[in-house]
């Protein structure tokens, strides 16, 4: 009886079986490629200038100071935080703040998110699709998946 517990305990103890890892990520997107994305009020796919005009708008609104008709960098790091995913996420306030000022208005921002527009409209038909906004890159060389060539 103690053996048959002694292989039961030694049996439930042993790690799982190591299995292929997953295969490196190769389609990425920007932290304002997501936040374009989710401008797309009406569900459709697709991204207008108009639609992101208007969200860059209602989440400029929801910053800090933003009332006043501009916020300073620290508020700026805490609307990156919320609306792309981290504080440093680009764009910097440097590059929104076009005037230098040490201050980004709803203005300021919403040129920044047109040039990113313009850069993603691949097509240059004035509306952006999901592929538009993901880049795609194929695995690092000697790297595929996850699986290194001996040297």
């Amino acid at each position: 009886m103690l053996l048959a517990l002694a292989l039961l305990q030694a049996i439930t103890a042993a790690p799982p079986p190591v299995g292929t890892p997953q295969p490196p990520a190769t389609i990425f997107a920007e932290p304002a490629a997501l936040f374009i994305a989710a401008c797309d009020v009406n569900g459709d796919g697709r991204v207008t200038q108009a639609e992101l005009t208007a969200g860059v708008a209602r989440s400029y609104a929801t910053a800090e100071g933003a009332a006043t008709g501009s916020i300073g960098y620290i508020a700026f790091a805490d609307w990156a935080q919320a609306w792309l995913g981290d504080r440093n996420a680009l764009p910097s306030p440097f590059e929104v703040d076009r005037d230098g000022d040490n201050r980004i208005t709803l203005a300021e921002l919403q040129a920044r998110f047109a040039q990113f527009f313009a850069r993603f409209d691949r097509d240059k038909d004035g509306v952006l699709t999901r592929a538009e906004l993901i880049t795609i890159r194929g695995a690092p060389a000697g790297d595929r998946y996850g699986i290194r060539k001996k040297r």
